[in-house]
């Protein structure tokens, strides 16, 4: 009787341990552990994050963050975060979160365009991976990495072709720009190399003459016929003369520090730069904006013509009047110059 009792008392304990392990087992593993009503939610883990630094993220999505905490020290995940961009899906259960933000770091898309300086290049991208603006910039003017690229301060920019592409939330400063080099010599393919020594630009150049020429206009089917137009004065010892890079010249100076330049006066021919292609021949020392992919294709693929000048047209907004000689270009000049005064754009 004495045995039988013992061996009741060993049964019970064992049901209430099992009934117990069952109820963990349900709460940690089995049961949702979700709080919120989108269908998904999302989490940010930077590279340097503590369990404290997820759970602080987690709490607010989830129903019981205790039966987390359990199931993430059993798991050994509390000792082994993984930094990145995670989901959690609505109805998810403790095991389904912990497999997820250990191993399903989300890609996502980074788009940039129209960045006219390294610095707005680098504020643009550090809203969208962890790596912050100071180190982008850092990382971007660095000399020993310009040097060994075969870039300087002025060329710079002319590696990051815009574009969208795929990062990992948790991507470095130092590897957005180990990633935009790769893209760089991926699109330098041999053929493009190639055109570009045909044309008797280097890479660079090209890129410089292309961010004029999409300065000037951002009409994909025009781009090739200006770019035309600037190897022809290349190509004869004609100065350049591009508006927009009086443009950016003048935007260096402080008189002309948060102003918006909408017409090109004798004025700024006189600015002293050698971006200042009205009085130096050739093109500048580098790009005067970030081009897009369509100028670069234009300048490598230049319409083969004989024009000379080219000025806006004041009757398609966008597009140019292109003409052979002076005295045809000067009428079409007059035309437009008119038609800016008529609009009150005197400067």
């Amino acid at each position: 009787m004495y045995i039988k009792k013992i061996l009741l008392a060993i049964l019970v304990i064992g049901l209430i341990v099992a009934a117990f392990f069952a109820n963990f087992v349900y709460k940690a593993m089995l049961k949702p552990n979700t709080a919120f009503n989108n269908e998904t939610a999302y989490i940010y883990i930077p590279s340097s994050a503590s369990y404290d630094d997820v759970r602080s993220q987690l709490e607010p999505l989830l129903d019981d963050i205790d039966s987390f905490d359990d199931l993430a020290k059993q798991k050994k995940y509390t000792t082994n975060i993984k930094a990145g961009k995670y989901a959690i899906k609505k109805g998810m259960t403790n095991n389904d979160i912990i497999n997820s933000i250990r191993s399903e770091n989300l890609p996502i898309k980074v788009s940039f365009n129209n960045q006219s300086t390294l610095e707005k290049l680098a504020g643009r991208i550090s809203n969208d991976i962890e790596a912050d603006s100071i180190s982008l910039i850092k990382a971007m003017h660095d000399s020993a990495f310009l040097v060994e690229n075969k870039f300087n301060e002025a060329t710079a920019l002319g590696m990051y072709l815009p574009n969208s592409y795929e990062f990992f939330w948790n991507t470095s400063a130092e590897a957005f720009r180990s990633r935009m080099l790769r893209e760089y010599k991926r699109f330098w393919t041999d053929t493009r190399i190639e055109k570009a020594h045909d044309n008797g630009l280097s890479q660079n150049q090209v890129i410089a003459l292309a961010s004029i020429v999409y300065e000037e206009s951002k009409q994909a089917s025009e781009q090739p016929r200006i770019a035309g137009v600037y190897m022809n004065r290349l190509r004869i010892g004609m100065p350049l003369q591009a508006d927009p890079t009086l443009k950016f010249a003048a935007y260096k100076l402080p008189k002309y520090k948060n102003t918006v330049i909408k017409r090109v006066l004798n004025v700024h021919k006189e600015i002293e730069s050698p971006y200042n292609t009205y009085k130096y021949r050739g093109l500048p020392p580098g790009l005067i904006a970030m081009p897009d992919i369509s100028a670069i294709k234009a300048v490598l693929n230049y319409e083969k013509h004989n024009y000379l000048y080219f000025a806006a047209d004041a009757k398609r907004f966008g597009y140019h009047k292109f003409a052979k000689t002076l005295a045809q270009h000067n009428v079409n000049a007059r035309e437009y110059q008119r038609y800016l005064s008529s609009q009150g754009i005197n400067k």
